[in-house]
């Protein structure tokens, strides 16, 4: 599947990242995984692949929490938490 879907962004059959690609999860009742549990809600934004530090990632007062590159999907997500 991998290799699929890897041959398939270098063919450019999937559309490129929009500008300002992001979704949210703003459940309270949010559920990570087992070992995660509940999770806080938060938005995440996806851009083409880049150093999460270029965000500010766990630097101190950054709203930025967590980041991840998904190298297989050629993105990098940014998840900033929200209270209200």
């Amino acid at each position: 599947m991998s290799a699929d879907i890897t041959a398939a962004f270098d063919k450019k059959e999937f559309p490129a990242l929009e500008p300002g690609a992001m979704c949210y999860m703003l459940s309270k009742q949010g559920y990570l995984n087992d070992s995660g549990g509940h999770w806080h809600p938060h938005l995440m934004f996806f851009i083409p692949l880049t150093d999460p530090a270029s965000w500010g990632t766990g630097l101190p007062g950054s709203p930025v929490v967590v980041a991840f590159t998904d190298t297989l999907e050629r993105h990098t997500v940014f998840l900033v938490t929200v209270s209200k």
